[in-house]
């Protein structure tokens, strides 16, 4: 920390549709995977937060799922989950995708917006997928929907203005503490990111009807010796015909599940990983409380 400056700190959420690269964006700032990523909406379901730091301030990032028009319980949760971080907040980042009109998604987000007394930046993320003269017309389709603290075009895969964006908020945020240590990049135990992981294979991995019915439970985490953690996941879908898919022809989806995902868990924990993967059905899961909150969908962590 420099002694010779005031240190900076403050918790800044992330909002926006499905799919606008809110995820991407945080991996990018933190430099390591801590949220997953997929071309499928609805990917984070849980507040991820994620810690930046530099010698002079700290910024905790969180993640929110996309917001959308609920239709189950765990739609519901998301949703709480997402609005109730813009209360908690020194500044709200709203991501809208340059790739996709204004719609009413982002309207009923803009609404919500309204009524929060903090610093609301607009960034105008995948700028590297659209001709650089629409920028300005996307802009100006925003530009009076909110009076917005600051207005940024980026490519959160790129990197196109991200840094000017963490230099804006260091500046902005009010004077505090250093909230966590310099070297941790997130506040959720190990055993959560490799769920989310696993999850992550499945996503990129199966056929669309999976991704909305999938939860993955880990049930232990265990060093064998100094070179080599065993862990044991379970898969949870709703039906047996999922089941079969995650599965594959003679467990040939579920070894290469469980291939990329270990892999990733690798890095993340800088040790050799044994995974064992099992499949499991629970009908209607994501509209049973009791299920949602064995599977740490809890309002009351929020």
């Amino acid at each position: 920390m420099n002694d010779n400056k005031e240190f900076r700190s403050g918790f800044v959420a992330i909002v926006g549709r499905p799919n606008v690269g809110k995820s991407t964006f945080l991996n990018r700032i933190i430099g390591q995977k801590i949220a997953i990523m997929s071309d499928k909406a609805q990917t984070t379901r849980n507040k991820i937060q994620g810690v930046y730091t530099t010698d002079d301030a700290q910024i905790v990032f969180l993640d929110t799922p996309g917001i959308h028009k609920p239709i189950n319980k765990l739609d519901d949760f998301m949703e709480d989950s997402a609005l109730s971080a813009l209360n908690e907040v020194d500044a709200v980042l709203f991501m809208v995708s340059a790739t996709e009109t204004r719609g009413a998604g982002d309207n009923f987000i803009i609404d919500k917006l309204k009524k929060v007394d903090k610093p609301i930046y607009l960034l105008i993320n995948k700028i590297d997928d659209i001709n650089p003269n629409k920028l300005l017309d996307i802009m100006d389709t925003y530009k009076n929907a909110l009076d917005w603290s600051e207005v940024f075009p980026i490519s959160a895969l790129q990197g196109n203005n991200v840094d000017e964006l963490l230099d804006n908020l260091e500046h902005k945020l009010p004077e505090g503490p250093q909230y966590y240590p310099e070297d941790q990049v997130t506040d959720h135990p190990e055993r959560f990111i490799v769920s989310e992981l696993i999850r992550e294979k499945i996503l990129m991995l199966t056929r669309q009807e999976i991704p909305y019915s999938v939860a993955v439970e880990v049930q232990s985490m265990k060093s064998q010796d100094n070179e080599k953690v065993h862990i044991e996941a379970t898969i949870i879908v709703e039906r047996d015909g999922q089941k079969g898919i995650v599965i594959g022809k003679k467990g040939a989806m579920l070894k290469k599940i469980g291939t990329l995902a270990r892999q990733d868990i690798e890095d993340l924990l800088g040790s050799k990983v044994f995974l064992e993967l099992w499949v499991k059905v629970q009908p209607g899961w994501r509209d049973k409380s009791a299920m949602l909150k064995s599977l740490g969908y809890r309002k009351d962590n929020y």
